[in-house]
């Protein structure tokens, strides 16, 4: 459904992406993460074509997308793009902004479409409120209703839930998601946060200053990441040397473990001496140090500073990364 091939843009001198390549069916839900600045919403924006393309192509339903040069109206009838900015009308009420594009010819299906989309994004109680008194998170979600009012066949979403209330962003990602499997709607995320990557999307996209770094399932993504920056997009990560993992191995040859993948043993190569605790509600977050080196793991319990602890991984973790 969406194919795009050696794709590179720049502004100006600088360059921001460089040689994409990737693809999509009808109904994947994709995710783009990276550091802050590596290409992510400037890719969107290229697909939406409100950019010209430097070199390569973007195929959409069997058709060459072109930007703001070849369109008077930038943009495809079919993708739908909600930007950081919600782009609100300030003076209107939320069911107003939702049902903007909706046609008044039925108005019966207009209402009934504008309070489903509500729903979807628990936002029913504050149909009459006008967008400009409410809060930040409380516009992004009438955004959301709002971009999905005219069914695309193509959603591109940046940083769709920075606004939103943690107590709030879990069913609302749920909502969202399930709606979109059950219309059959693509969907490509830009977002900093790995539950989005890992929980909903059934593949990931990693950009670093503008180059794909990888691209796959989602699961294969964190099970095999193919370096430690796309790693340390999920969290903390550890380069540890095979020879501190087992004794008898020979070489020189690192891999890297999640903190949840080390856990306590009676006797290992690698002895840690802890250094610091961080609570996470359900367990700590474990600084060590070993050879001068920060080594993260997760634990139960708190441990005492200067503890000593010995530590291993699954083998079978071992023979996964060691597959890449």
């Amino acid at each position: 459904m969406l194919t795009i091939s050696d794709l590179s843009f720049s502004y100006e001198t600088e360059k921001v992406l460089s040689g994409i390549n990737l693809s999509m069916k009808q109904g994947e839900n994709i995710s783009l993460i990276g550091e802050s600045g590596c290409g992510k919403s400037t890719l969107l924006k290229l697909i939406y074509g409100l950019y010209d393309v430097n070199s390569g192509e973007i195929i959409f339903d069997d058709k060459k997308l072109l930007g703001p040069k070849f369109n008077l109206v930038p943009g495809h009838d079919n993708i739908k793009y909600l930007a950081q900015d919600f782009d609100l009308m300030p003076y209107t009420t939320v069911a107003e902004n939702v049902g903007k594009f909706i046609s008044n010819v039925d108005k019966e299906y207009k209402n009934q479409r504008v309070a489903e989309l509500l729903s979807m994004v628990e936002m029913t109680e504050y149909a009459d409120k006008k967008a400009k008194n409410l809060s930040g998170g409380e516009q992004q979600r009438v955004a959301l209703a709002r971009v999905l009012a005219v069914e695309p066949q193509l959603l591109l979403l940046d940083e769709p839930f920075s606004n939103i209330d943690s107590f709030r962003k879990g069913s609302l990602r749920r909502n969202l998601f399930a709606y979109l499997k059950s219309k059959n709607i693509s969907c490509i995320v830009a977002t900093h946060d790995s539950t989005d990557a890992l929980s909903f999307s059934d593949k990931t996209v990693v950009l670093k200053k503008g180059e794909l770094q990888d691209f796959g399932a989602s699961a294969d993504v964190f099970l095999q990441p193919k370096n430690k920056y796309v790693a340390s997009l999920y969290g903390e990560v550890n380069t540890i040397a095979l020879t501190e993992l087992m004794s008898e191995y020979e070489g020189e040859e690192e891999i890297l473990v999640y903190p949840h993948e080390l856990f306590p043993a009676e006797e290992s190569p690698l002895v840690v001496v802890v250094k610091d605790c961080y609570f996470k509600g359900n367990g700590y977050l474990i600084k060590a140090a070993r050879n001068r080196k920060a080594l993260f793991f997760d634990y139960p319990t708190q441990l005492p500073i200067n503890a000593e602890i010995a530590l291993s991984i699954d083998v079978e973790t071992i023979k996964l990364r060691l597959s890449e």
